[in-house]
């Protein structure tokens, strides 16, 4: 399975230099290769190729005047521009289509050289790893690494990252081994939410940490400086700066807690069934803030691909699923609530049910209804999930950037076949 490793990198001050007119003179190679093919749609021309954009925006322009400086990076970061590039238009074709699932991308749009975030990659005839500890980047020099860890086997690709407080990272892809852990006993449903981050189907709450809002005193007074910078002035740029390190900090610190509550939350079930949200919906709304704090979808995409990795089984509950409606003792279904009402009784059997506890445990019983009956492989359940009756392990993956032959081991109910056979029954859908 492809895995992506990263690090953080310190180069030195001709180090940076050399980064930075990699970034540029990749940012140019996409913005006159994507001007090209604009241009010949606006007139209605065929769709320019490739290799016509090779030839002429990067062998011939590195013989002119105005392009002559291309020549002092390396020749890959260019050409992976380029095919970067066409895998933009190819998403963004598949997804008129209809062939990419998802939100419909866009097409690709020019690079600024005032973006904060700029990033070259290359193939592994453009760096190698060094055996004291540093990695050799063509026309950029020994990059020195903080490794972390160690990476797992010989990388195929690196992308050099500098993001927006001006941190270099590198990050490698490698295909590894499998990693299946432990079968456990249980199974988790879980219900995300706003005031607890999630509750799980056994009772468990896990509380939302809020990292924005308890940044957000400090995030105004740099704010504030900032806005009373004069634009264009080092002061300005200075500012702005701490104001991005500031914004980093809280996304470091989400995404940490986010990596150590997934991972637990794998270790200890065996399968797990999360319900779909609307994410970007929720995000337009009045709680936007809170949503995006919270972090939903990232914790998801954890979930799914450490299932995948340690051989877990995970699937997705359809979003228009009554999941806090109906009462996960007899299956009776009492209506909408609004959000205030935390705690409710059931109308049919008397049972005092708190909301998102209710909720989790029909995310369980629906999850494990998908999944049994097949329908693994619908819109409601991950692509990983699609292969749970294949008799093989799980590939592992860390951030994988490919979804081709991702299967899970067989045996999704384990010991709770017998509940799940029951609550087929009381829910109208079993036999």
């Amino acid at each position: 399975m492809h895995l992506r490793y990263q690090y953080r990198a310190y180069p030195d001050a001709s180090q940076r230099g050399a980064l930075a007119r990699a970034f540029g003179c990749a940012r140019v190679v996409w913005n006159d290769c994507l001007r090209d093919r604009k241009e010949a749609h606006e007139a209605g021309l065929p769709y320019v190729t490739s290799a016509e954009l090779s030839r002429t925006h990067i062998t011939r322009a590195k013989r002119t005047e105005e392009r002559a400086w291309l020549a002092g990076v390396s020749a890959v970061v260019l050409q992976q521009s380029l095919r970067d590039l066409d895998v933009a238009y190819k998403n963004f074709f598949d997804s008129l289509r209809g062939k990419r699932k998802g939100r419909k991308v866009g097409p690709p749009r020019f690079k600024s050289r005032k973006d904060t975030r700029q990033s070259i990659r290359l193939n592994s005839n453009a760096f190698s790893l060094t055996g004291d500890g540093r990695v050799y980047v063509a026309k950029v020099g020994n990059l020195r690494v903080k490794w972390s860890r160690t990476l797992p086997a010989r990388p195929t690709s690196v992308t050099v990252v500098k993001d927006s407080c001006d941190r270099y990272f590198l990050s490698f892809v490698v295909d590894t081994e499998q990693d299946i852990l432990p079968e456990a006993e249980t199974d988790t449903g879980i219900d995300l939410g706003l005031s607890a981050f999630a509750v799980l189907s056994d009772g468990r709450k896990i509380g939302s940490p809020r990292f924005l809002r308890r940044a957000e005193k400090k995030l105004k007074r740099l704010q504030r400086g900032l806005s009373r910078k004069q634009k264009g002035s080092k002061n300005r740029a200075k500012a702005r700066l701490k104001v991005a390190c500031q914004h980093t900090r809280v996304a470091d610190r989400r995404r940490d807690w986010h990596h150590k509550a997934s991972t637990q939350i794998i270790r200890d079930s065996q399968a797990v069934y999360v319900e779909d949200l609307a994410v970007f919906g929720l995000g337009r709304t009045r709680l936007a803030k809170s949503v995006h704090d919270a972090g939903w979808a990232a914790f998801v995409r954890m979930l799914e691909y450490k299932a995948v990795r340690h051989g877990r089984t995970f699937a997705k509950v359809d979003r228009f699923f009554p999941s806090s409606q109906v009462c996960s003792a007899c299956g009776f279904r009492d209506g909408p609530k609004p959000l205030h009402v935390r705690t409710w009784t059931c109308n049919a059997c008397g049972t005092v049910h708190d909301r998102d506890h209710n909720a989790a445990r029909n995310v369980l019983f629906e999850g494990r209804r998908i999944v049994a009956a097949g329908r693994a492989e619908t819109q409601n359940a991950s692509w990983s999930a699609g292969k749970t009756r294949a008799k093989v392990p799980a590939q592992r993956g860390e951030a994988g950037s490919h979804r081709k032959g991702l299967e899970t081991q067989d045996g999704i109910l384990g010991p709770c076949a017998e509940e799940h056979v029951k609550n087929e029954t009381r829910f109208g859908t079993g036999p």
